[in-house]
């Protein structure tokens, strides 16, 4: 069994913190006919700098196992985001017992703003990192030498592994018990948690639609809920047009004003997304996938697939994918 240290504190945020112990806590096996209680993965410790309970910024109440002085062995070391980590008289503390911690430690791991612990302990200098898009900007600037991968949804860098925001932490979760346990322990987990879809970490922080909805204003409103419901319709520029009532012409002026994409290419964005999803949570054929997003052949999707993802779609599916293969 290993054992995990998730580091809380007043200020902390809940989900940053209960995600990824919900991950470590349903890695378990189960003894023939589930008589018998299960064999867990991970024995998970709720860790707060004095061993006092802690409340999260939301207001919940946790209760810490310990202290971080009298913290058992650990193998793997948690640290969630949230504001209180933002404030000297938390990060401090934190960042010390770390890099007393890292030689015995085999992993060290940040979600949000909880990279920020790891950077004060100055063992993240020269690494690669993320945090959350909001305070990407404030963690390079109080971390200049990290080196960090803002729109990444999480990062591994020898024994360091950092993550994005709230859900972005069980995606990590999820990557540390696939490198543990395999890929079939990791999606068991997913689909008990009915994770949508299990994200590899150099998936943007933004999906496709969402960033496209953000952006979208006025006359492109509609089309943002329009375009990724309808993706295998007819979605050239004319009929793009004809459904705002504009001309051509004045319609890709005005959508690469607003989206810094002409029309095709954030089409095409949107495709391939949509299609990298269906790879690895559905068993259909790549050509059926294709013909589902809209590709005129299987042939002109794989080479537009592997131009963007840098992988074929069997590859793709065959790291990332929860369903059993069909036949290509």
């Amino acid at each position: 069994m290993r054992s995990v240290g998730i580091v809380g504190y007043d200020g902390v945020n809940a989900l940053d913190l209960t995600g990824p112990h919900e991950v470590f806590n349903d890695a378990v096996s189960w003894p023939d006919g589930r008589a018998e209680a299960p064999n867990r993965a991970y024995k998970v410790f709720c860790l707060s700098p004095d061993g006092a309970p802690f409340r999260s910024e939301s207001g919940l109440l946790f209760t810490a196992d310990c202290a971080l002085a009298d913290a058992p062995p650990l193998d793997t070391i948690l640290i969630p985001g949230g504001v209180g980590i933002r404030k000297a008289e938390t990060l401090t503390p934190i960042a010390d017992w770390l890099r007393a911690r890292a030689p015995v430690t085999r992993r060290l791991v940040s979600v949000c703003t909880g990279v920020m612990a790891l950077g004060a302990s100055g063992l993240m200098d020269g690494r690669r990192a993320t945090t959350h898009w909001a305070y990407a900007g404030e963690v390079a600037r109080r971390f200049p030498a990290i080196r960090l991968e803002p729109d990444a949804i999480f990062v591994r860098d020898g024994a360091f592994a950092t993550s994005a925001g709230v859900t972005a932490g069980i995606d990590l979760t999820l990557a540390l018990v696939e490198e543990d346990l395999g890929p079939s322990a990791a999606l068991a987990i997913a689909r008990m948690l009915v994770v949508y879809v299990k994200r590899s970490g150099g998936q943007r922080q933004y999906s496709e639609p969402l960033r496209f909805q953000v952006r979208a204003k006025g006359r492109f409103a509609d089309l943002a809920a329009w375009i990724p419901a309808n993706l295998s319709a007819d979605l050239s520029v004319e009929a793009l047009a004809a459904r705002v009532n504009c001309s051509p012409r004045h319609f890709a002026r005005l959508f690469k004003e607003a989206f810094a994409a002409a029309p095709a290419e954030f089409v095409e964005a949107l495709r391939l997304a949509e299609a990298a999803e269906r790879l690895v949570s559905t068993s259909a054929t790549v050509d059926v996938i294709a013909d589902s997003v809209g590709y005129a052949s299987g042939a002109v999707f794989r080479r537009a697939f592997e131009r963007r993802f840098g992988v074929i779609p069997t590859h793709y599916r065959e790291r990332f994918g929860s369903e059993p293969l069909a036949a290509e």
